[in-house]
């Protein structure tokens, strides 16, 4: 039987859960265990998808075709291993499967009820997990806040789990202390007021992590043992860090793997930091920098920007960069400012790489078809993800081709012949609005061809990558693209779609139809990102 580690969040949103999970299971993993993660969503939505991504982050897919939290991407990418659609939960899946269950019979006639039903729906879903990876340890991380009325049976589920199973169940509580400048004092009253309301909740925690600008120092770890009832040993500071991937290695040395494991009665089967510890000297190491810009719609917020919708592709540049021996500098620039400035165009000048990357709607087109124009007659190295690959046949279409009201049907559902067209098994669902979970999603397979920048890559002819999209390239248009220059380096030959677009005689310009930020770790980085960084470097000396 697995163990479980629920991690749950105090005082305030952001403050790491995920990161904490991912590390938690990484330094468990180091020590010679099976760990895996479950991340749990406290909204009605029964998956990610049809959540904005200004406000929710990145939607993450896996290979299996969920679309989830972008903490299951933080999973995977400290743990190197593929999440299925069986460690992501949401409030609206758990009641959706209730329902579904008594539908069907499957109380037996008897009265369902929010408690025990829906926790008792979630414990089994935690527990499936541990049987079908036949893991040590499953990390089940809580979203939201403690306190907040949405994620309360969720803490229930975990009540019931350590009534079950007091031996093999433990709490982790993440909160924050901040400190108030004008004061100059860090406050433990949000981490005591937070350990309370878990206390609400029937939950001690077993361990408490402190974030906060700085390590946590001993009168607090002191007066936080004391106040949440726990041992001082058990308060794990865990300041701000220039590179998450510093996190596990940051809870080792406080302690916190043995601690774990004494509370558990269990003993290490080995201890193995070297790979992560070699990875955090590579990312801290002073190195020669490389200037990415992204050019993207989803990360203004008033006065603030979010990159959370974009943090697969940040994530995945670095992971490039650091197998590069190069310090990623990634710069955002707002696809709006580009569309009726053509003077906006020059900063373009000031970065050695260009990445469009995914995205929905009509809103920044034109400014991003500018940019993609500009990297192609000025060669300079671009990478387009998704959408950008669209976008990037588009602009080639419109200004090589000569096909001036060249488009996509998203843009235009008017016109008669588009370059980028629905996909044919989309439009039905679109006309009855069945928009959930039903894009073209998962892993798909892609035959590529040789002698392409992306075989060069890849170093072999058939990949499976990750897809989320409704819109592909219309092959009616193939001939005069091809014909033109264009090379379709890349095809699913089951649904005959391209899926890799290149250009001859340009450093790097290569547009993928599918998500390949999704599949980079910090020990595996992505193939064509590290090409694309190599290119990029080699436009920096020019």
């Amino acid at each position: 039987m697995s163990n479980y580690i629920f991690v749950a969040g105090g005082v305030m949103s952001s403050v790491g859960k995920g990161a904490s999970t991912a590390s938690i299971a990484k330094m468990l993993e180091s020590r010679g265990f099976k760990t895996t993660a479950v991340k749990i969503d406290p909204y009605i939505n029964v998956d990610a998808g049809t959540m904005n991504p200004i406000e929710h982050g990145e939607v993450f897919v896996t290979d299996d075709g969920t679309e989830c939290d972008q903490d299951i991407g933080n999973y995977e990418r400290f743990l190197n291993q593929d999440i299925g659609s069986d460690n992501y939960m949401t409030t609206g899946g758990v009641y959706l499967s209730v329902i579904q269950k008594e539908r069907n019979l499957g109380f037996d006639g008897k009265c369902v009820e929010v408690v025990p039903d829906i926790p008792n729906e979630v414990i089994s879903r935690i527990k499936k997990v541990g049987k079908n990876t036949k893991s040590d340890f499953v990390l089940i991380e809580i979203g939201g806040t403690v306190g907040e009325y949405q994620n309360q049976l969720f803490l229930e589920a975990a009540r019931m789990m350590k009534l079950q199973h007091p031996k093999k169940t433990l709490f982790v509580l993440v909160t924050y202390l901040p400190t108030i400048k004008t004061i100059g004092e860090m406050k433990t009253k949000p981490t005591q007021t937070s350990a309370r309301l878990l206390n609400e909740a029937g939950i001690q925690a077993d361990f408490i992590l402190g974030r906060a600008s700085v390590p946590l120092d001993e009168p607090r770890k002191r007066k936080i043992s004391i106040f949440c009832n726990l041992d001082q040993k058990d308060v794990i500071s865990a300041p701000d860090v220039d590179s998450i991937y510093e996190i596990p290695l940051n809870f080792e040395k406080e302690g916190l793997g043995g601690r774990i494991l004494k509370k558990l009665n269990l003993k290490s089967k080995k201890k193995n930091f070297e790979e992560w510890e070699n990875l955090v000297a590579t990312i801290k190491k002073e190195k020669p920098s490389v200037k990415i810009g992204i050019v993207g719609k989803y990360f203004e917020s008033g006065e603030f920007s979010l990159t959370d919708a974009y943090i697969s592709v940040i994530e995945a540049v670095k992971h490039a960069c650091w197998a590069n021996n190069r310090e990623p500098v990634i710069e955002w620039l707002s696809a709006q400012k580009f569309e009726n400035n053509d003077e906006y165009l020059e900063k373009i000048k000031g970065y050695d790489g260009i990445i469009v990357p995914g995205g929905f709607g009509v809103r920044g087109i034109e400014g991003k078809i500018k940019v993609i124009k500009y990297c192609r007659e000025n060669k300079v190295p671009y990478f387009g993800l998704c959408l950008g690959m669209q976008l990037a046949t588009i602009e080639f279409a419109r200004n090589v081709c000569g096909i001036k009201e060249a488009t996509s049907r998203e843009f235009d559902s008017s016109i008669k012949d588009p370059v980028i067209d629905i996909m044919e098994e989309q439009k039905s669902l679109l006309k009855n609005k069945d928009y959930g979970g039903t894009m073209r999603l998962g892993s798909w397979e892609c035959s590529i061809k040789q002698g392409t920048k992306s075989f060069k890559a890849y170093g072999k002819e058939t990949i499976q990558e990750r897809h989320r999209h409704r819109y592909e390239f219309n092959n009616n248009h193939r001939k005069i693209l091809e014909k033109n220059g264009l090379v379709l380096a890349g095809l699913n030959n089951t649904k005959d779609l391209v899926e890799i677009i290149e250009l001859k005689n340009h450093p790097f310009f290569v547009g993928v139809q599918f998500h390949p930020e999704l599949k980079s770790r910090p020990l595996a980085p992505h193939p064509l990102f590290v090409e694309f960084i190599k290119a990029s470097i080699a436009n920096a000396h020019l």
